[in-house]
């Protein structure tokens, strides 16, 4: 491909993405409500910075800075990922695990699509992380289904709270980039827009089995702008400290 901008722009969205949920996800270990959880969250956390170390390292490949420099020198304005990943969880479990659903839905059909990718190096990392993807779809499905059709009526009036904050947020994901065209044209991703229409039909799908309502959602203006740069005022500080360390002293080889 001989301009990269349009793919640079997805590898940046998604790479952020991951980097940025991981670190919320994170932050639940040792805070689980069950030793099961605790350690559920936490592996998802590490799969989530492992791919996005994936995703900086092809853009290091593609003329960008080292995957570190990318990941970790980066402030608010110029990272690209969605409103959705940068909420704090305010220990609420059920708002972590809504997200972690609504989001990883999301992440599973994209990388199915860009299984078959005519960026080559992209697709064979989407068939290398289908496994742990398919994981975390598996974990998000089954409690949201068990606190919610199984649970008690508390557990579900909270799960259902839950999807109705989160839901109008994950819009967020499938923000235009207003560059992708190229990408459909050349078959590297199928865009954004059939992407949520295949999130849409499934989430449906597991939530009349969780028996929860979808909200109405009709303004999504505050899911978006993360793809441009404009971000929550939640981000910044969770880049600060993420990168507390890193920023001490950049050159030292660990």
């Amino acid at each position: 491909m001989e301009n990269t901008t349009s793919l640079q722009n997805l590898l940046f969205r998604m790479a952020d993405d991951a980097l940025v949920i991981g670190h919320r996800h994170a932050e639940w270990t040792g805070l689980g409500p069950t030793l099961e959880e605790d350690i559920a969250f936490s592996s998802i956390a590490q799969d989530k910075l492992g791919q996005s170390q994936a995703l900086y390292t092809l853009l290091h490949q593609l003329g960008e800075a080292l995957p570190d420099t990318l990941a970790f020198t980066r402030n608010e304005n110029d990272m690209r990922c969605c409103h959705l990943v940068e909420i704090p969880n305010n220990d609420d479990y059920a708002f972590s695990l809504m997200r972690h659903f609504l989001f990883d839905t999301a992440e599973k059909l994209r990388y199915s699509a860009l299984e078959g990718s005519s960026f080559e190096p992209l697709a064979q990392l989407a068939r290398k992380v289908r496994g742990e993807i398919k994981y975390h779809v598996f974990h998000a499905n089954t409690w949201v289904i068990q606190l919610s059709a199984a649970g008690t009526v508390e557990s579900k009036a909270r799960m259902q709270a839950a999807l109705n904050e989160v839901f109008p947020l994950a819009f967020g994901i499938f923000e235009d980039s207003g560059v992708e065209q190229e990408l459909i044209d050349t078959g590297t991703f199928i865009g954004e827009k059939v992407l949520q229409e295949l999130w849409l039909d499934e989430v449906k799908t597991v939530l009349e089995k969780a028996t929860l309502t979808l909200p109405d959602v009709t303004d999504v203006s505050n899911a978006l702008g993360g793809r441009k740069g404009y971000h929550t005022e939640h981000l910044q500080p969770l880049i600060d400290e993420m990168t507390e360390v890193f920023r001490i002293d950049p050159t030292a080889t660990w």
